[in-house]
């Protein structure tokens, strides 16, 4: 339980550098876009992406406390 609990806090890890990554790609495209291309979305729509992202940080997050309870209640 106690690997399965520290794989959880890696993958919230993950994701958070991903959603960074992520963001700051579409936020820069969207800038660019709006400047030389004509997108009418403001580059600030970019940061719609990051709500799927923290849903997955969340779940992640609370597997990984259930998992660490789990691993102090067999002690």
């Amino acid at each position: 339980m106690k690997k399965v609990s520290y794989l959880f806090i890696v993958l919230a890890i993950l994701l958070s550098d991903m959603m960074c990554a992520v963001v700051a790609y579409n936020y820069c495209t969207l800038q660019w876009g709006g400047q030389y291309a004509g997108y009418s979305a403001p580059a600030s729509t970019a940061f719609l992406y990051v709500i799927p992202y923290w849903i997955g940080i969340i779940f992640c997050i609370i597997l990984a406390c259930v998992f660490h309870k789990k691993q102090e209640n067999k002690k």
